[in-house]
């Protein structure tokens, strides 16, 4: 498949439709869908077409820790659609997606086992991270699942850890971090792609039109911990093509100092965006946010960063071939 929303439209508050049962499942939380996700998915992908069956992924809305910790919401990496497009470009055949609530939390292992993934998913194989626990208290480790399959007629593949090339393991929660301190450099070498965020264009105060650099912007969660700055970015439009720009995340401390929003700056662009779902992909950290004495010192300053995210958009090539699907493919300025 390489529709998101297809990828969607399957869940496991039900039973699987016939063609998607009897696959090989990744399961895991995916937030980032980073390298080492990818290994897992990779496995069960390699499992899957050798045994001529659907490759799946489960996932689990919200993050657990945002459920137990409301207060504290995650700083998601993928939400859902995005992780859906991400696994797309990567070559699944589904996003399962299972609503994480305490009652799920508190279901015993073998009752987890026995309803979601021999019931409703029909599970040929199951392939999942060293690290995956699920069913009340953790009690479904990787040594229980392994025995579950053995016992029920499915196979279990566990995948080890993945570090980088220092030899340190890649997590989401690293990636955040990176992402937080505007390391964009570093949180892409770990995704294997360049990190993207997504949105309805909204309509802002209009202050970059009146200074010449009219803005698509798009108001990112709360949760979200981007560290503040201007940014060469790559928008996909709903229409899938791609245009370069330069973006500037904060709160504009030059004029109101007001709500975190990201304003995209599009190159040799000349139309209207308002309400379009777009994508912003950032390759590169230009600076940090500053406020300047005048509206004229903020534009001089617009106009280096315009220079040097063209520079850095204009030698860019994929870092892998699914950052080549995501953030490549369809470019046409």
């Amino acid at each position: 498949m390489s529709n998101a929303d297809s990828l969607l439209l399957h869940d496991l508050t039900r039973k699987l439709p016939e063609p998607k049962r009897g696959g090989v499942i990744a399961i895991g939380n995916f937030d980032g869908v980073h390298r080492g996700h990818q290994v897992v998915l990779q496995t069960a992908k390699d499992l899957a077409e050798a045994k001529k069956v659907p490759c799946l992924a489960l996932s689990f809305e919200p993050h657990p820790r945002t459920l137990f910790r409301p207060q504290s919401p995650v700083f998601r990496l993928t939400p859902q659609d995005q992780k859906a497009r991400v696994m797309a470009a990567f070559g699944l055949h589904g996003l399962l997606n299972l609503p994480f609530t305490r009652d799920l939390a508190s279901t015993i292992a073998d009752e987890f086992v026995d309803e979601f993934l021999v019931e409703r998913a029909g599970a040929d194989h199951i392939v999942t991270g060293y690290d995956f626990h699920f069913g009340k208290d953790r009690q479904g480790t990787p040594e229980f699942l392994i025995q579950a399959g053995e016992k029920r007629g499915f196979g279990v593949t566990i995948v080890s850890a993945h570090s980088d090339e220092n030899a340190e393991p890649i997590s989401s929660s690293r990636i955040r971090r990176s992402l937080g301190a505007g390391n964009i450099s570093e949180a892409s070498g770990l995704l294997g792609y360049r990190w993207c965020v997504s949105g309805e264009v909204i309509k802002g105060a209009q202050l970059g039109r009146t200074l010449g650099y009219p803005t698509a912007n798009l108001a990112l969660p709360e949760s979200c911990h981007l560290a503040h700055g201007i940014y060469a970015v790559r928008l996909r439009r709903a229409d899938g093509t791609l245009h370069n720009g330069v973006a500037s995340y904060g709160r504009r401390p030059t004029f109101d100092n007001g709500e975190a929003v990201l304003e995209t700056y599009v190159f040799d662009f000349d139309g209207d965006l308002y309400g379009e779902e777009i994508e912003g992909s950032l390759f590169s950290w230009l600076r940090g946010e500053e406020k300047f004495d005048s509206a004229d010192a903020l534009v001089e300053q617009m106009k280096r960063d315009e220079a040097e995210a063209r520079a850095c958009l204009g030698g860019v090539s994929p870092l892998s071939p699914l950052d080549q699907a995501l953030t490549f493919e369809g470019l046409v300025v």
